[in-house]
């Protein structure tokens, strides 16, 4: 919770909340990486290695093509249930 670098007690009010929510996503985290055996900093670390492409072709609209993941990063994304389109519009 600290440092606390605010002025008002909105400013307070809100860093508390971001906190809370950021304790709220690492706790579910942990709990849905359990059997990978990794910490919730190596998992964020893997999946920050996704990436997507934009593909331009003349005469069509741009696609933005996202590739299929490495093998750690399906099975945390899998362990989430969170299925990452092919193509984005």
């Amino acid at each position: 919770m600290r440092p606390v670098h605010v002025r008002s007690g909105l400013g307070t009010r809100a860093h508390v909340m971001v906190v809370m929510l950021s304790s709220l996503i690492i706790r579910h985290l942990r709990r849905a990486w359990t059997d990978l055996d990794l910490t919730v900093e190596e998992g964020l670390k893997e999946l920050s290695q996704l990436c997507a492409t934009k593909v331009r072709h003349a005469g069509f609209a741009d696609v933005i093509r996202i590739p299929k993941p490495r093998a750690t990063s399906a099975k945390l994304l899998s362990a989430l249930n969170i299925q990452i389109p092919e193509i984005l519009p």
